[in-house]
């Protein structure tokens, strides 16, 4: 997996999935920069060049810093918020719509002449197996995810000409600092785990491994694609 030298954006990269997957592109030889509100201890750790970018508050100004090619973007912010719809106000609905479909949209715009000047390039988004798996509480994050999935594929339509591969991720609960309320316990562990046909939930390695998967020239002939990284969740069902 030929990843030296080429310049990968990872917009959240500085804990869980994000971390996980700049530190093995790291590994491969990847110029990694990483783009957040903050920079955090695991990341400065590893010498990742870190972008000042809140994607709720955007400003465009964070392209200044990035090589004039792009090979590579992962978009990675999104959130765990679950709660009874009859509880939730429109403006939440607008929050996780920002956070999730807008700050992956403003990003993509800004850096897709970037992308575009790369000979192939890869894009990699995030959904959730809520967006295929209708599951109590989870209308937030499973209307935000739903229209990153038609972003997927819409950009991906439109932009397979230019050699700019689109595709998503979409994980069930995964062992990551945003899960750890959910997890927080070995019994919250393993009744989580319980829920999966594989009988637990997923790790960051696993997560980071498909992206850097969907990355590289393995992948080279995949666009379009949501991958289902969940247990079995979404397909798989035990009597």
């Amino acid at each position: 997996m030929p990843f030296k030298d080429r310049n990968i954006l990872i917009i959240g990269g500085t804990s869980g999935i994000g971390l996980q997957t700049a530190r093995l592109l790291q590994e491969k030889g990847a110029n990694v920069l990483i783009a957040s509100r903050q920079q955090s201890e695991e990341a400065e750790a590893l010498n990742l060049e870190h972008l000042p970018l809140d994607v709720l508050q955007f400003d465009n100004t964070f392209v200044d810093a990035l090589p004039e090619v792009l090979h590579g973007l992962v978009y990675c912010p999104g959130s765990i918020n679950l709660r009874p719809f009859d509880r939730i106000k429109p403006e939440i609905f607008r929050n996780e719509f920002e956070l999730n479909v807008m700050g992956a949209v403003q990003v993509l715009q800004c850096v897709m002449p970037r992308l575009k000047k790369a000979d192939s390039a890869s894009v990699v988004l995030f959904s959730t197996v809520a967006a295929r798996v209708g599951m109590p509480y989870h209308t937030l994050i499973a209307t935000a995810k739903g229209a990153v999935q038609g972003l997927t594929v819409a950009l991906a339509a439109e932009y397979a000409s230019a050699q700019i591969r689109v595709n998503a991720i979409a994980p069930s609960l995964t062992d990551t600092p945003l899960a750890k309320p959910l997890l927080s316990t070995p019994e919250k562990n393993e009744a989580a785990g319980k829920r999966h046909p594989l009988g637990r939930v997923g790790t960051t390695h696993e997560v980071a491994s498909a992206a850097l998967y969907l990355l590289g020239d393995e992948a080279s002939w995949m666009t379009g694609q949501v991958l289902h990284l969940d247990g079995g969740l979404s397909s798989v069902k035990l009597s």
